[in-house]
């Protein structure tokens, strides 16, 4: 039963995750342009605002870019870079904690500003307050990692972890025996992960792929009419 369970989980979910990832994003552009944005209120506390951005998109970006290189490059380039299991651990675990602890910190601050502040509390929906939540949830998971990887310094457990996710990019009917043994935090962080990619379509979280490239530039100041004079001209 447990082996089925995993092979369900970590064999079959993460297609489903893809896919709905994919498919849901690409439908929702071209059904719902309008609605691909994240709701500004800038305008509100905007001190704490600035501050939990930085830091929570500056940690997410920075544990983004660390899994997919840390899990998807093949382990013969890392050996013949001459990088050993070991050194890639402690990398992951010094860099990885860095940034999960800048994006916590933030996720904290935008979390007290959210649901703390009645103005910025009346203009979040459900799905605001429920990511934010999810994305706290998911950073606390992959620091208490950090606990287990101390464990495991050989690079084991790693390069299990490493072994399933290029499983399943290169459909290996076998990716989920990779994770069968490893740690319930590891498989929660996993789980958890996967199941941000399915909401990911239908929330707030798809203006990460909007790269706003013309702010470059931007003139740095806005021309702003009063309603009377707009009018007449």
């Amino acid at each position: 039963m447990a082996e089925t369970i995993n092979t369900i989980v970590f064999g079959y979910y993460p297609y489903v995750a893809l896919v709905v990832l994919a498919l849901g994003t690409v439908i929702r552009y071209d059904h719902a342009p309008y609605t691909w944005k994240s709701g500004s209120s800038q305008l509100l506390r905007r001190k704490q605002l600035v501050v939990g951005s930085v830091l929570f998109h500056v940690g997410v970006l920075a544990i983004f870019g660390g899994h997919l290189v840390g899990l998807l490059t093949p382990l013969w380039i890392w050996d013949m870079l001459g990088v050993s299991h070991t050194a890639k651990q402690v990398t992951a675990i010094v860099a990885g904690g860095a940034a999960g602890a800048m994006g916590i910190v933030g996720a904290t601050l935008l979390i007290h500003r959210r649901f703390f502040d009645a103005r910025v509390r009346a203009t979040s929906s459900f799905a605001d307050n429920m990511v934010i939540l999810i994305l706290w949830v998911q950073l606390a998971l992959g620091l208490a990692t950090i606990a287990v990887s101390m464990q495991h310094l050989d690079g084991g457990e790693m390069v299990e972890l490493m072994s399933w996710a290029q499983g399943i990019f290169t459909f290996n009917p076998d990716a989920a025996s990779h994770v069968a043994h490893a740690s319930p935090i590891f498989k929660a962080h996993i789980f958890l992960g996967l199941t941000i990619f399915v909401l990911f379509p239908f929330t707030r979280l798809v203006h990460m792929l909007s790269a706003p490239i013309r702010y470059i530039w931007r003139p740095g100041y806005q021309i702003v009419r009063t309603r009377g004079r707009a009018h007449a001209e």
